[in-house]
């Protein structure tokens, strides 16, 4: 199959597109000009580059069809920091999404694949399941939730697949630096103190590799639509996490409780993965395995620079 993704110079984009090179798939990505797609590295030499922007659909239709893809997986996202996620410019994406079904179907696919979140439900003390009422708190997820719907509809009138897929926690080698995991490694390799809320949370962390996985699941499988749960089916107490790391490193100390919870804080983030299990998914890397494999990319990144 001939795959266009976007957003594949990010952190779950990058893993994205390797699994579906490592499945034999062609792959082309979308590269904007100025970027360093150090994440893709392993791959680079594999990939087919489109080089534009999303605010430039014409161009980038240009190349989308030149390379003639059967399948688009939209992963690219404007502001997905935590300070950017009531931004008024979080409506962008919204536009974004649909010129880009609208982009694939012009360019001949007949599958899109969007990338979703969590967030789109709002909070929730129990598993969330897709039939769940959406109930976004941040324009991030309002933005998502809009996304969705229109990019759902959009592929109806055009004729394409869709499949959205909401997706939870995801960790592993070359997560963002700002994200709860990269900077616990961080903090405590250096031997230093992590202020934390009390991570009495219920918090389930999917392996990239896993996350992947699944996105490739849903893309190639024929009866797959509609909107997908992507997240860890288990989701222990976040102290239970964070504690593991801290006896993995050795180093640093933890702060357990010295951060008030929020007035809006999320005690329960588990997702109920009854729906994409149906498909034949089921995660491969279990959490101790995936932590100690980050902290030695980690190690290694660190010896790297140095």
């Amino acid at each position: 199959m001939r795959i266009f993704v976007t957003g594949a110079t990010g952190f779950l984009g990058s893993y994205v597109a390797e699994d579906l090179i490592g499945q034999g798939h062609d792959v082309a990505v979308l590269l904007r000009p100025g970027t360093r797609p150090w994440r893709l590295g392993a791959i680079r030499d594999r990939l087919t580059v489109i080089e534009g922007t999303l605010d430039d659909p014409s161009a980038l239709g240009n190349g989308l069809r030149s390379f003639a893809p059967d399948a688009v997986v939209h992963m690219a996202w404007r502001g997905v920091g935590n300070s950017e996620r009531n931004s008024k410019d979080q409506v962008r994406n919204i536009a974004d999404t649909v010129a880009m079904a609208d982009l694939a179907a012009d360019a001949g696919a007949t599958i899109f694949v969007g990338a979703g979140s969590q967030a789109e439900y709002g909070p929730y003390n129990r598993a969330i399941a897709e039939s769940d009422e959406p109930r976004p708190t941040t324009f991030y997820g309002i933005a998502k939730l809009a996304s969705g719907l229109m990019a759902e509809r959009r592929c109806a009138e055009r004729k394409l697949r869709f499949a959205w897929l909401r997706i939870f926690s995801v960790y592993g080698p070359k997560d963002n630096e700002a994200w709860l995991i990269p900077s616990l490694i961080r903090t405590l390799r250096a031997n230093g103190h992590m202020a934390l809320t009390g991570c009495e949370q219920r918090w389930g962390f999917l392996h990239a590799r896993d996350a992947a996985a699944g996105v490739r699941l849903v893309l190639t499988s024929p009866a797959a639509q509609g909107i997908y749960n992507l997240g860890s089916p288990d989701a222990p107490q976040l102290r239970d996490t964070v504690r593991r790391l801290h006896e993995l490193i050795g180093a640093g100390e933890l702060g357990l409780g010295e951060v008030p919870y929020r007035p809006d804080q999320v005690m329960v983030l588990a997702a109920d993965m009854t729906r994409l299990e149906a498909l034949g998914w089921r995660p491969m890397v279990d959490l101790d395995q995936g932590l100690r494999e980050t902290l030695a990319w980690h190690a290694a990144a660190v010896q790297g620079a140095s």
